[in-house]
């Protein structure tokens, strides 16, 4: 066999793995998806044609086997378990104990312990696994936790992980430590095709690590971060900041955050932080893992009979529980669209007690196999409306009833239509909610900011005013208005002179009032920046429409056929012989800084929100972006920047303050 061959198989290799690393670790890709696979297929032809196949080969990642059973594997350094803290004087009372020993310690010996430092990283809600490298940097075994000594063998499972590399530059035996996760960009678009639909996140890794079926793994498409090595017979590490540098140079996948305390209050403010971000993670976390830096004191402290007295783990509020379906509602939207809702037996969630979540539609139903009696998994998020994400257990067919849908809208009484997966009442004018919810968006502050509209004003106005269509709104008069309750002589005249003064409106509250499906304030935004005037929006095309960021095919469709409806032309043309004049005034964006540059923001800021920034930087004519790359131009930190601002001194990154922000405007 000829060199050449062996060298050129070897440097396809490196470079696809330099590829696979940029991709799925850096998230900053330097070739195209279509180079890359070019590039794998040259692999596998060679492969085919010499029959030369090494281990560490990216080929050898997925395999089409199903294997007979799991084998039991003997860890070389035991796993532990941390010890959990579910509130912050826990942590306080644990950091007490450590700085009496570190104290003690040092008033009785000569070698001293350094001042006590702690590193703070996520805590992953996933599948532990242990990965074994031998003495040529070769992925030799993968195992689960198992009892923290003894595992299962799930090597052909974790080699489906495209990030975790399958050879390191190391000579030294190892076994690395790390959580397989399953993101919540994989775990729908699995459900999407799933004839049985995954229940949440954890369970995804998890089955798919235990699953004999190699391909079902795959299809998974796993995730890992890897935190700890668990047994080294290399040079040892002197901290936890200095193995976790090293896990970083072998390649291994890493989370971006990780953060240095020396007292209570900074991990105060770093679990606060944590906390806050959670909901917008890709992965699930269940809390935060807090570990002593210096590996000499971590000796002096030592162990208990299950955990390290080193370290801990600050446990957040369970986000998901279980609980009973009692019943099924159904609400109507100002689009018409009739919604389930569950009626659940109350439950406490996340410092919340919870009786309703959303059903989302009657095809979700059946496909998650939801039946009223049965115990659902409820989770809740970001405080917004919990959700039925799966069903425990389907119970006995005597105790649980299938979900039907209406035929007829539960409030007006007209017959219902389906839609794709959503059932619409189409009675437009008297159907209670959809008139009554359409007033007040129409009315609401980002709208058409009519002052002193609420829903129960909106009631009134529908059933006993007979206001049947919005610019039913422009024909109110104060003598109507008075016969109301608790409409006084001026309480009506401020209604009337704000809905007068609404008439002078700028065109993307105009167009967000509309209630256009999809379209938020900043796509309707968008929309004006693009077309300048209602009437170009309302002849808009489908290719014009695409081609701004952020519109995808399935609303620029919802933008068309919205403005093809004869009752949204007819209100339309109402509302503006009725006086309502929408303007627009496009104004260039002058040169500056930050023009055409890509900006990431970390940390607090004293004078902005997290949208005012965001929105400020977009008038300058800059893309916000939410992670470092080696296309990011800037990054303006805050306080307490964290991992971002980490990785952009790694990059070289021109990182700028508040300040220096305000006076490069």
């Amino acid at each position: 066999m000829s060199d050449d061959i062996v060298r050129r198989i070897n440097e396809i290799i490196k470079e696809l793995n330099k590829y696979a690393y940029e991709y799925y670790v850096e998230d900053d890709p330097s070739v195209s998806d279509k180079e890359y696979d070019m590039k794998y297929d040259e692999l596998v032809k060679l492969e085919k044609d010499t029959g030369i196949v090494f281990p560490y080969s990216p080929t050898q990642r997925v395999g089409d086997t199903v294997l007979s059973q799991f084998q039991k594997y003997v860890h070389r350094g035991r796993l532990w378990s941390l010890d959990k803290a579910q509130s912050v004087s826990a942590i306080e009372e644990w950091h007490r104990k450590n700085e009496r020993i570190v104290n003690n310690y040092n008033l009785t010996h000569e070698d001293k312990l350094p001042k006590l430092e702690y590193v703070l990283t996520k805590k992953f809600d996933g599948l532990t696994i242990n990965c074994t490298y031998d003495e040529n940097g070769m992925l030799i075994k993968a195992a689960t936790r198992g009892t923290g000594i003894v595992g299962e063998d799930i090597t052909a499972q974790v080699k489906t992980i495209k990030s975790l590399p399958l050879k390191i530059d190391n000579h030294s035996l190892v076994e690395i430590h790390g959580e397989a996760v399953m993101t919540k960009r994989a775990f729908e678009h699995y459900n999407e095709k799933a004839k049985v639909p995954l229940k949440n996140l954890r369970n995804g890794a998890a089955g798919a690590l235990r699953n004999l079926d190699i391909r079902e793994t795959a299809r998974r498409n796993l995730s890992a971060f890897f935190y700890d090595v668990g047994y080294n017979e290399g040079k040892p590490f002197k901290s936890y900041v200095g193995m976790m540098n090293f896990i970083r140079k072998m390649g291994l996948p890493q989370d971006d955050y990780l953060k240095v305390c020396t007292n209570m209050d900074e991990i105060k403010k770093e679990l606060e932080y944590i906390h806050s971000i959670r909901d917008e993670l890709q992965y699930d976390i269940d809390g935060v893992v807090i570990v002593i830096n210096d590996v000499r004191t971590r000796r002096v402290l030592g162990y208990t009979v299950k955990f390290p007295k080193w370290a801990i783990a600050y446990k957040f509020e369970a986000e998901e529980i279980t609980t009973r379906l009692l019943s099924v509602e159904w609400n109507v939207g100002r689009s018409g669209r009739v919604t389930p809702t569950a009626v659940l037996k109350p439950v406490e969630l996340g410092g919340a007690t919870v009786k309703r979540a959303t059903l989302n539609n009657m095809d979700d139903i059946r496909r998650k196999g939801i039946k009223i009696g049965c115990r659902v998994f409820v989770r809740r998020s970001n405080d917004v409306i919990p959700e039925i994400t799966a069903v425990v257990e389907d119970g006995k067919p005597d105790e649980t009833k299938e979900i039907e849908a209406p035929e007829e809208c539960p409030y007006c009484g007209s017959r219902l239509i389906k839609d794709g997966v959503h059932y619409f009442c189409e009675n437009t004018l008297s159907c209670k909610p959809q008139m009554v919810k359409s007033i007040v968006h129409f009315g609401s502050r980002e709208a058409m900011d009519i002052e002193g509209f609420s829903e129960k004003t909106a009631e009134q106005l529908f059933e006993k005013l007979n206001i049947k269509s919005i610019p039913d709104l422009y024909r109110i008069r104060k003598e109507d208005l008075m016969t109301l309750d608790k409409f006084g002589e001026k309480k009506s005249q401020n209604l009337i002179d704000a809905v007068e003064k609404s008439k002078d409106c700028d065109l993307p509250s105009f167009i967000y009032a509309l209630g256009i499906p999809n379209v938020g304030k900043k796509t309707a935004s968008d929309l004006c920046k693009k077309f300048n005037t209602l009437e170009d929006i309302q002849k808009s095309e489908l290719e014009d429409l695409t081609s701004i960021q952020d519109i995808g095919e399935t609303v620029a469709k919802g933008i068309i056929e919205f403005f093809k409806q004869d009752n949204i032309i007819k209100n339309i043309k109402e509302l503006l012989e009725l006086g309502v004049k929408p303007h627009f005034e496009k104004t260039a964006v002058r040169e500056n800084e930050f023009k055409g540059k890509t900006v990431v923001v970390t940390g607090s800021l004293k004078g902005y929100t997290r949208l005012d920034i965001k929105t400020k930087l977009e008038s300058l004519g800059a893309k916000v972006s939410g992670s470092v790359s080696r296309k990011t131009d800037f990054v303006i930190a805050g306080e307490s920047p964290g991992s971002k601002y980490e990785k952009a001194v790694q990059l070289g990154v021109k990182i700028i303050d508040e300040n220096q922000f305000e006076n490069m405007l």
